[in-house]
C-alpha cells in the first residue's frame, strides 16, 4: 500500500454493496452504501489520542463518514479514528 494515513486517520476498504436481493438484481444507482469495511492502513495517532485501530480490523462506520478517494482503480474511505463506531470481532 502506497498510502500512509497521518495522525489519527485510517484508510478503509468498504465492503462491496449487495448486488442481489432474493433474485432481484439491484442497479448501481439504487444500491445502499455499505456501512462496514476493512482497515488497510492506519496512522500513528496523536499525542492526545492513541491509535487503537490496526490494519486488518473490520469496522462499522456512519453513513456519511469519511472522504471517498480512488487509488489505482480501487475506492477507499479516509476517516478519523473517532468516525469509526465499532470493531467487528470474529
Amino acid at each position: 500500500m502506497n498510502i500512509k494515513p497521518l495522525a489519527d486517520r485510517v484508510l478503509v476498504l468498504p465492503a462491496p454493496a449487495e448486488e442481489k436481493i432474493g433474485g432481484i438484481i439491484i442497479p448501481d444507482t439504487a444500491k445502499e452504501k455499505p456501512l462496514h469495511g476493512t482497515i488497510v492502513a492506519a496512522g500513528n495517532g496523536t499525542k492526545d489520542e492513541e491509535m487503537i485501530l490496526k490494519e486488518g480490523d473490520e469496522v462499522l462506520y456512519g453513513k456519511y463518514s469519511g472522504t471517498e478517494l480512488e487509488f489505482e482503480g480501487t475506492k477507499y474511505l479516509m476517516m478519523r479514528q473517532s468516525d469509526v463506531l465499532a470493531v467487528i470481532e470474529k
